[in-house]
This record gives C-alpha cells, structure tokens and sequence, in this order.
C-alpha cells in the first residue's frame, strides 16, 4: 500500500487476553486442570452442568486475580458478583459461562510498554480484568463425518484481561503481550505459552481518518497462537479495512478469523452484542468479599516485578538497557543475578558474567538456570578474584569457570591456587621479567625511544610468556612504559 495513503489513517487496537491459571482443579469443582490427559477423563457432574449440581468458588483463582490486579496497579473491587453468560456451542456443556459481568475483580489499571524505541514510555490502561471459567475443545481433524468434542478443559479457570482501545500498531500489541507475559510467569500464576493455548488473545481493529473524533467500526480477531501471529494479523487488518474504505467499500462489525499459512484474516461471524448472551446473575454463587487485609496479605507473597528490577538496575545498578533488559526476561535468571549482587558491589561485572558465560553455558547445554551448578556465591568469588587483582577475566573465563563447573564444591581461589594460576603481582619479580623482555631486543627498544610506541605490545608479549601467563598485565604494563620510558 502506498504509505501516503496508509499515513491518512488512524488504527485504533484493544486487545483481550485470555490467561489460563495454574491451579491443581477447576474453577468451581475439583476436577483436575492437568494439560495432555485422555478426552474427557477430566470431568465431573459440576463441569457438566447436570442438574441438582453445585458450584463452589476456587479460592486459588481469587488469590491469582488479585496478585495480577495488584501488580498492575488496578483497583480491586470489593465484592464480586458471579454472571451467567448464556450462549448455545457444543463445548459449553452447561449451556452457559460462570463469568462476572457488572463486577469485574480487577477495574483501571495499566502495563507499562515500548514504544518506537523508549524503555516503557507508554501505558497500555486496562479496563478491566475479570475471572470466567473455559469451554472444551471441539476437534475437528480426527473424523472426516464428525466433530468430536473433549470438555477437559470446560470449567478450567481463566482471567480475561481488556485493555482500553489505546494501542496504535501491531508493534506496540506485540510489546504488549510480551510485556503480559513475562508477567504472569513472574507472578506464577499461568505458563504464558499462547502455542498451547494457555495464554489467548483477540485483538479488536479499527482503523480512522486522523483527526477524526470518531472511532471506525471495530473488527474482533480471533485464533492467533503466538505474539507474532497478533502482530501479523493486526498489520494485515489494519491494511485490509484501509483498503476497503480507500474503494468507498464499508467495514461490518464481525469476528474474523487469522490463517497463518497466508498472513490474512477471514470471516467467521457477525459479531453479537452483548444483549445477545443474556446476562443474569449466576443463583448458585453468593458473592465474594475482598477485603483489604486480604489484598495485604496477597501483596505480601509477590516477588520482584519485572518493571521494579528493571528500574533498580538501570537506576541504582546503572547498567545498560539491554543488560537490565536481558535479565529481567526470565525470573529465575533475575533472582539467581539477584543473589549475586548480595555478594558483590560490582554490578557490572555480575552482569557480565550472567548474560556471557553464564548464559552461553545455559544454552549449549539447553538447560535452565535452575539446573546451573554454579551457586550464585561461586560467580561473586570468581568477580573478587579477579578484582582482587589475582586473576584476569580471561584466565577467569577460560580455566576458573570451567574447572568449577566440574567440581562446583570448590571456590574459585581454591581452583586458581590448585591450578597455579594467580597472577604474579610482585614488583621485584615483574621487574626481572621486564630486564630480560629489554635485554632481548635491545634495537627495539631504541625504536620505541624514538617514537614507535606500538611496541609495548611487543614486550609484554615477551613478558607473558618468560611469566607463562601469570604476570599482572596491568601493573606490568605501566612498570613497562616506566622502564622504556627512562
């Protein structure tokens, strides 16, 4: 599309995530939640809706709803009333969805993003987040005459989370999701992984002239299972519904669907309003107080926050964007930098080690740092070596490291003095090594006297090698230059 005609228009993007939660049963029975059990094993009178049955609330579920309201900074509503969502599709085996219509758990709100190269310089605000339970899955690839249908996963408990239609481009929705994600992997309330189904979002369209007051008929998309399937489809609507109104055509209020073979969204339905699911107030479940020790109590057991750790290590660390950005990405890799930072002022070098030696290890051995030998207090001692002026990074890096991932009982001095390699620091021996380095190449050092500074390069390498490798580089340089320098 010719991007002067793109330029005239204004996209307009709210999203709704749906966030399965990691408890042990369902959201109002016991059921098991367990992911990859045989069809229909995991089921109950309760999940399927027979008559005379009763639902109970999953306290779980409150508790996970309120850690994400908290750490998003939304308002926690007090007493939460529990709706019927009524709709016919043949994995609601109740013919309804327990959900909460006129309370949501969790109103206002924000996630913080990046935006056009800016360390969260934009907040996403949230409408609201509230608690619901899943359908089942209809599959329709096993039999070529019928649908089949697997209510494992009706009832499972899930947190719809709506933003306010204040995202302006796929990038943005994409820096979204991401930012969600790591979130509630922080909180461990929900694995995040969309692939799988546990972490589900719809992204609502629209596209304006600028200027306009107006917002366009909005588009609600559905069926993306990654965060790059979000960002492709919301680019490919976006250009879609400009197209359309660029040939004087009209856009429909409906639901599309994403194929990502092709990059491009396709009609599934028109949409419904919401006078169309019949909401009323659900009989069997009296409403749940949240009180205001309880909300203390929840914000107690939060861990660190990925936006709190970046701020304190870009802030109080000052380490770069991408060093804080790097660790932060995974929690137990920030909590395990953490512990090294107890043991250490060197931040920087902590850093590093963490996301270069640390991390390569990690991945050539495709493992977690939750199965890395190495205590945190064997990457601090290995940072005091080298800052004691024992060690440099290179000997560190190459033969320290190594040789502790072997024995990771030892310390890091333990392995260097074991393995003769603490630097040899003294003046008196240094300056034994610097005579024989001059005396071997006596024109070289008339050259350097007369200007070719490059050959201190040349000498220290003399130096390193009469020392085999264990002379301070450091203090032999300057001793060096001071001894040519006569």
């Amino acid at each position: 599309m010719d991007k002067a005609i793109f330029d005239k228009y204004e996209p307009i993007i709210g999203l709704e995530v749906h966030i399965q939660l990691l408890t042990k049963s369902k959201a109002y029975c016991s059921d098991s939640t367990e992911f990859g059990a045989m069809p229909n094993t995991q089921v109950s009178p309760i999940s399927l809706g027979h008559p005379g049955t009763l639902p109970m609330v999953n306290k779980k579920v409150i508790e996970y709803a309120v850690k994400l309201g908290l750490a998003c900074k939304c308002n926690i509503t007090k007493e939460n009333q529990y709706s019927r969502k009524n709709y016919f599709y043949p994995d609601l085996p109740k013919g309804y969805q327990i959900t909460q219509q006129p309370t949501p758990i969790c109103t206002g709100g924000f996630i913080a993003i990046n935006t056009n190269g800016g360390r969260k310089n934009k907040k996403v605000e949230l409408t609201r987040i509230h608690m619901e339970e899943d359908t089942g899955k209809s599959i329709h690839e096993q039999d070529p005459d019928y649908s089949l249908i697997d209510l494992n996963r009706a009832g499972v408990p899930l947190l719809e989370m709506v933003t306010e239609p204040v995202i302006s481009n796929a990038d943005e929705a994409y820096s979204y999701l991401t930012e969600l994600r790591r979130l509630v992997r922080y909180l461990e309330i929900c694995d995040g992984n969309m692939e799988e189904g546990s972490m589900r979002c719809d992204a609502n369209v629209s596209v304006r002239l600028k200027g306009a007051e107006k917002f366009g008929t909005k588009v609600e998309v559905k069926n993306m299972n990654s965060i790059s399937n979000v960002h492709a489809a919301i680019q490919f609507e976006i250009a879609r519904q400009i197209e359309e109104l660029e040939r004087g055509g009209a856009i429909y209020q409906e639901t599309r669907s994403f194929d990502a073979s092709t990059g491009k969204t396709f009609t599934m339905r028109t949409k419904e309003s919401a006078d169309d699911y019949r909401y009323f107030p659900e009989p069997d479940l009296p409403p749940v107080m949240v009180t205001d020790l309880y909300k203390e109590e929840v914000r107690k057991t939060l861990p660190p926050l990925p936006d709190e750790l970046y701020d304190k290590y870009t802030s109080t660390f000052l380490l770069s964007d991408y060093d804080a950005s790097v660790i932060i990405d995974n929690k137990e890799f920030a909590l395990y930098f953490e512990e090294i930072t107890k043991l250490t002022k060197n931040y920087k070098a902590a850093a590093n080690w963490i996301n270069g030696d640390v991390k390569s290890y990690l991945n050539e051995n495709a493992i977690t740092i939750a199965d890395f030998p190495l205590k945190p207090a064997n990457i601090a001692d290995i940072i005091a070596l080298i800052d004691s002026g024992k060690v440099n990074y290179t000997i560190a890096s190459q033969r320290i490291f190594p040789a502790l991932l072997k024995e990771p009982t030892k310390t890091a001095s333990e392995i260097a003095h074991e393995n003769n390699l603490i630097q040899e620091s003294d003046e008196g021996v240094l300056e034994e090594f610097i005579k024989m380095a001059m005396a071997k190449y006596p024109e070289k050092v008339t050259e350097y006297k007369n200007g070719k500074v490059s050959l201190v390069g040349l000498f220290m390498g003399e130096i390193m090698k009469l020392s085999k490798g264990k002379a301070d580089p450091k203090k032999a340089t300057q001793m060096l230059k001071e001894a040519l320098d006569k």
